[in-house]
C-alpha cells in the first residue's frame, strides 16, 4: 500500500493548502487587470462589474473566498507547526481550519446576494 499517507487529514490540508495557493496565483494576475481598469478606463471597469455580478460569477466569488480562507487557514496551521511544541490533535487542528473556511466563504456567500 504505497499511498497509504493519502488518507490522512493531513496529507488532505497539505494538497488543499497548494491547490489554493495555486488558484489564487491564477487568478492575481486578473485581479491586477481589473484595478489597472478602474485606474484608467472607467466606461471598462464599469462593463466589467456589471458582467460579474451574474449568479455564475458569485458562485466563483465564493469558491476563491473559501480558497483565500483555507489558504490562511493552513499556513495558520503550519505555522503553529514550525514554532509550537507537536501536538497529537493534528486532524483536530485541520478539522478546525477547513470549518472556519467554510464558514467564512458561506458568510461571503449570504451577503453576496
Amino acid at each position: 500500500m504505497a499511498h497509504a499517507h493519502r488518507n490522512h487529514p493531513t496529507y488532505w490540508a497539505f494538497f488543499i493548502h497548494r491547490v489554493s495557493g495555486v488558484a489564487l496565483a491564477l487568478f492575481l494576475p486578473l485581479h491586477l487587470y481589473v484595478l489597472g481598469l478602474a485606474l484608467a478606463e472607467s466606461t471598462a471597469f464599469a462593463d466589467f462589474i456589471s458582467w460579474s455580478n451574474t449568479p455564475g460569477l458569485k458562485t466563483l466569488e465564493t469558491g476563491l473566498v473559501v480558497f483565500l480562507t483555507a489558504h490562511l487557514t493552513g499556513g495558520l496551521r503550519l505555522l503553529a507547526l514550525e514554532f509550537l511544541d507537536w501536538r497529537s490533535g493534528q486532524k483536530s487542528l485541520v478539522a478546525l481550519s477547513g470549518g472556519i473556511s467554510l464558514c467564512l466563504g458561506l458568510v461571503f456567500l449570504l451577503n453576496a446576494y
